[in-house]
């Protein structure tokens, strides 16, 4: 099953997020076999990110908790909401 996370960063933690942020990618390549697009959110003029977008591939809701709670992002403190939403893909890409 589908699930999208998205995930908005505390103002002014930008820090945390470059501190972190290759721990944040290898744990992402460790779990290429659920991870189908993963992004961070940008600001308007692209200077800065701003949360992220994660969309999952996992059998139910307590497993993408259990993985997403693995997140070095998370774990730094970086997010100031974490939601998750089952979602159903209608268009793929090429």
């Amino acid at each position: 099953m589908l699930w999208v996370l998205l995930a908005e960063d505390l103002a002014d933690r930008g820090h945390l997020r470059t501190e972190n942020r290759d721990a944040h990618l290898a744990w992402l390549r460790e779990s290429a076999d659920h991870v189908i697009r993963a992004g961070p959110f940008l600001t308007d003029d692209g200077s800065a990110m701003t949360g992220s977008m994660l969309v999952l591939d996992f059998p139910d809701r307590a497993s993408v908790e259990e993985w997403a709670a693995g997140d070095p992002y998370l774990a730094a403190g970086l997010f100031d909401s974490v939601t998750i939403k089952p979602w159903k893909e209608v268009i793929k890409p090429d």
